[in-house]
């Protein structure tokens, strides 16, 4: 039988050779595709929590944040193992799933009990749940340079135009800004003016709270139309800071 192969072999040497350049060309295309990659991640469906609270030391922390909300994911269909670490005003709470769990049944389960417990923590407390991302997850870091551009700009464009554009790559968790100068808007108090005025700052902060919003002032009726006000106090970088102007629209009624 090995005679009769290494006949055929020499005695059809272009068919061979066809033969062999089909079969490497499927090696290559084979390899190209293989979905196993040389450092696989092995790590199981995660899911976690950071939770802030500014001022509190690491007991604290752990006593009014970490166990009210361990206390709250105990019990989750799935779930192999509840972890923690406190630190200075921070907590991250830990919660791995059996092999095979879908990532997001996980997230929504998690979702659900934080929600119940974000109630009873402390005033102050903030946080959630971190981007889907695994223990084996790589994090890339860049700059955006540019002369004649100020800090304010580059911090403009990467939070308006470069991070959006980089969350809807696959595979990509999340996108952190960090640096540059966000813009914003300031109200610089003159307090002697508002001491003549007996005001204070607390009345200040909810008067521009409650101005910083854009409001209906309902409609007049004009026959078979109608007239619609409108009131624009939102703050806007193409309007000066708190102006409120009325507006008019109308429409078929």
């Amino acid at each position: 039988m090995l005679a009769g192969l290494i006949r055929f072999s020499l005695t059809q040497r272009l068919l061979l050779l066809v033969l062999t350049v089909m079969l490497v060309g499927a090696g290559v295309q084979a390899f190209r595709g293989l979905p196993i990659d040389a450092f696989p991640d092995v790590s199981t469906t995660q899911v976690k929590i950071i939770l802030k609270a500014p001022g509190m030391t690491p007991e604290e922390v752990e006593t009014r944040l970490a166990v009210p909300v361990e206390q709250e994911l105990l019990g989750i269909p799935q779930q192999r193992l509840l972890r923690s670490t406190s630190k200075y005003a921070l907590t991250d709470i830990t919660i791995d799933f059996e092999d095979g769990v879908d990532i997001y049944w996980a997230r929504q389960q998690v979702g659900e009990r934080l929600a119940a417990a974000m109630g009873n923590l402390p005033p102050g407390a903030s946080g959630g749940m971190a981007p889907i991302t695994t223990p084996l997850g790589e994090m890339f870091m860049f700059t955006v340079e540019g002369e004649g551009y100020s800090l304010e700009q580059r911090r403009t464009l990467l939070d308006w135009t470069i991070r959006p554009a980089l969350r809807t790559l696959p595979g990509v968790a999340d996108v952190n800004s960090l640096g540059g100068l966000a813009r914003s808007f300031e109200v610089v108090v003159d307090h002697t003016a508002l001491a003549a005025r007996k005001l204070t700052m607390d009345m200040l902060q909810q008067a521009l709270e409650s101005n910083n919003r854009n409001d209906g002032a309902g409609r007049l009726s004009d026959g078979d139309e109608a007239l619609l006000v409108r009131a624009e106090g939102s703050i806007n970088p193409t309007a000066k800071p708190m102006s409120t102007k009325a507006t008019s629209r109308r429409c078929a009624g």
